[in-house]
Formats: C-alpha cells, structure tokens, sequence
C-alpha cells in the first residue's frame, strides 16, 4: 500500500498538523547515528562518502560527510518528496501540464530527458518515473510549476524548507532538477532525503523497477519505455554493476564525477550508502558510459555485506558482572544479567566481546531483591563510540536476615552523623555542667568564708 500525505484542499489547521507530523517522522528517522569507524577493504576515491545501518541506525563508514558538494540530479530526490506529500494518496488522477516555457530551462544543455513534450499532460506517476529512472529534467520542472502555483521560484523555496525540515545542513538549491551547479549537499544530507523517502511504498517500487512505459500522448502515439540509470538493480542489462542486493537509489553527474544515494538490503538487513564525486577515472568498466559511483557503491557494499552482520552484543543468559549483597545472610554478592541482547553490527568474525563495556553499579545492593529487578546499567562502545545502554537485572531473589538487618541498622546509627552530633553535644553540655558546678561551688566556698570573719 502508498504511503498517503495527501494534503491538498485541508483546511489550514489540519495542513498544518500533516506537515508538523511528516516534519516529526522525519527527525525520528534523522536522530544522530553513532559511527564505529571502520575501515574498507576498497580504496574509495569518492570525496564524500556515509554509510548507514538502518536498523541499529550505526555508521559503518564516512568520508567528509558533511562538506557541500556539487548535488546534480541528488537534487530530485527533494522534488520527488514533495511531489510524494502532495499527490502521495492519488497518484493517477491529478494532470500535470508541460508548459512550453519550462522547457527553456533545459533546452540546449544536453540534459537527461523522458522525451516529454510540450502540451503534454502526465499523471504525479508518470513524472515520478520519469525523474527516478531516466532523471529527467523536464519533470522536474513540471513538477515545479504545478507544486510552485506556476512560480519556480516558489517551488525552490519549498525545496530548501523541506531539506531543512529533514534535517539537513549543508543543502542549498537553486532549480529543482540539478543542473545548476550552484545546488550543493552532503553524504550525510543525502541519506537525510533517502532515509526518509523510503518510507514510501511507490518510492521503492520506481526505483526499484528496470524501466517503465510513458503512456501514449498528444505528441506519443504509443506507449514508450524509459530506462533506469541505476544499473545495480537491473540484472539483465547491469553488467558489472549489477548488485541482487541493490534495492534503488538516485544517481547524479554534472561533470567527469558522479554521485549515488541508495539502498541496499540482504539477509533482512538494511544500508543506506551515499557517494558523492566519485572520479570517472576510479571505474575499471564502460557500459556504455562509465559509471564511477554505482561501481564504488558495489565495492563497498560488498565490503559490507561479507564483512559485517547484526549480532547480539550481549548473553541475556549468561551474568556479566556481580555487585556485593547487604544483609542477608545466604549471599554475598549477587549476579546480573542484561535485560537484552543489544542487537548490533559486528564483525562476522567477531563475538560480542570486542565491545567495550562501562558499568554503571552501586557499590552494594541491600536484601531483599527480587528476581528481576534493575540493578544497574552497561553501557556498550564499539571502537570508542557509544552504542546503546542495557539495564542489569539482579538473576535470583536474596532474602533479608532479619538480626543481620538489626545489627546493621544499630551499627549504622551509632556510626551516623546524628549520633556523633549528638555525643558531641552530650559532650559540650556535661561540660559544660562540670564548668558551672565548679565555678558556682567556689563562689559558695568563698561567700562562706566572707561571713566567718570577726568584728
């Protein structure tokens, strides 16, 4: 089923709630990721680079991942999420125009295209598959008129209001296809726009899909097909490139570069990987173009996918740790277990035990305890970043002696501080009395003497 944020024709009140919870749902998805800093086999030549486990939300790898770069037609993934928010509950029946002056903006700059023409009327549908796959320029700009009230200029400023609403900050536009190269944004900004357009049904079914047929036109007599530009998900045509764990993604070039914002899954496990500015001259094959950042991807997906795997960090049934028991007297410390397994990625080669763990205790627990209940914490690191928290829960009920208790209690109170203020000023008080009984009984001596004296 679509992802629906239909928001078109509600009244104001409630368009502002659906904005507020898509901006929400979005900053869920942006919560910061720890990186645990490993390294590829592969060299990676790409400028930026940030990959990211979608189910413990961890880094894996990153390369300058917050320095802006030129964005190319990373751009549209923007474009597709606001044309997603607008029409994402009825994708077929709304008919969006292609003005013969949006056609100015790209004409002569050799440009991708889906061989729309101008008049012609295509359904949200049409346009999504026609910027995904073949990242055509023209839809782009369809799109931007339509969702802009026939301003471009508008539309760009919806496009930077939502990339800031997503969280990212080193993004900036200035046409919603990304031939202008003046449009800048980050690995980490890029995942930011995947992360969350993937929350879309329709989303990962186009960019998933080999091709797609344009409907026939006013200018098309006939149904046409368009081809996707990802090669790693089409395994008749990829060649090399081809990934079966490729799910989608969005490629972009402006020069002897290329981006790619994907994602990738195999054996229940999900990465996003962004590339950017990967060099023409880091890719060992033609089909037919060189394609530097599919195959960059490739080489550090399958880095990731042999070397890696989401395993426990910890044995909830075996005890980590033992802290000291007061008053009882069947046990002296008891033990504790972690209340998960802390699921996490880990070396295949490795058990939870490369993890570091820092405990967080008191220095004794005092009887009764319970079966069950919360002792403390442990905190896991994984190559010095914080992965996550577990509470410690104590592994069997300790009852309390009774006498062990008294004692206890009677030693604690005479060693209290109350006690000692209170013999301290015992203390003060009898001397106090000592002092005042001395003095007053010399004076009584003395007033004696004063009257036996003769005349």
């Amino acid at each position: 089923m679509e992802k629906r944020l239909h928001i078109k024709g509600l009244p104001l009140l409630r368009r502002l709630c659906c904005l507020l919870a898509a901006a929400l749902a979005a900053g869920l998805l942006a919560l910061p990721a720890g990186a645990v800093g490993f390294t590829p086999t592969c060299e990676v030549y790409a400028e930026a680079a940030y990959i990211v486990n979608t189910d413990t939300n961890l880094i894996i790898y990153e390369k300058n991942s917050e320095t802006p770069l030129p964005a190319a037609s990373i751009t549209k993934l923007i474009t597709a999420a606001l044309l997603l928010e607008r029409y994402g509950d009825d994708m077929d029946t709304p008919q969006l125009t292609a003005y013969s002056y949006l056609f100015d903006y790209v004409f002569g700059k050799n440009a991708s295209h889906a061989d729309i023409r101008q008049g012609e009327v295509l359904s949200p549908r049409n346009l999504l598959y026609a910027m995904m796959l073949p990242s055509a320029n023209e839809a782009a700009y369809i799109v931007a008129h339509d969702l802009g009230g026939g301003q471009i200029d508008n539309f760009i400023n919806q496009m930077n209001a939502f990339a800031s609403r997503l969280g990212c900050t080193g993004t900036r536009f200035y046409d919603p296809c990304g031939l202008d190269e003046r449009n800048v944004t980050t690995a980490r900004d890029a995942y930011l726009m995947i992360r969350y357009l993937m929350e879309f049904d329709i989303f990962r079914e186009v960019c998933g899909a080999n091709d797609y047929m344009m409907p026939a036109n006013t200018r098309h007599d006939n149904p046409y097909r368009i081809d996707n530009t990802d090669r790693m998900v089409q395994a008749t045509f990829g060649g090399n490139y081809y990934r079966p764990y490729a799910q989608g993604g969005k490629t972009g070039s402006l020069g002897e570069w290329q981006n790619f914002a994907s994602w990738h899954n195999q054996n229940g496990e999900t990465y996003v990987c962004v590339v950017l500015h990967s060099p023409d001259s880091c890719d060992p094959y033609e089909y037919p173009t060189k394609r530097p950042a599919l195959y960059e991807t490739g080489q550090l997906m399958d880095w990731v996918f042999d070397s890696f795997s989401i395993q426990p960090a910890l044995d909830t049934e075996q005890p980590i740790e033992e802290v000291p028991v007061r008053y009882s007297a069947g046990a002296d410390t008891v033990m504790l277990y972690p209340a998960n397994s802390m699921m996490t990625i880990l070396p295949k080669d490795s058990d939870g035990s490369v993890t570091q763990k820092t405990f967080h205790l008191p220095e004794s627990v005092p009887a009764p305890i319970k079966q069950g209940d919360v002792i403390g914490t442990v905190t896991l690191s994984l190559s010095g970043e914080e992965i996550g928290t577990v509470e410690l829960l104590a592994g069997r009920d300790i009852e309390r002696s009774e006498i062990l208790y008294v004692i206890a209690k009677i030693g604690e109170f005479f060693g209290s501080l109350y006690f000692k203020v209170v013999v301290i000023l015992s203390i003060i008080a009898i001397a106090g009395y000592l002092v005042f009984f001395v003095v007053h009984s010399y004076k009584k001596r003395g007033a004696k003497k004063v009257r036996r004296r003769p005349y």
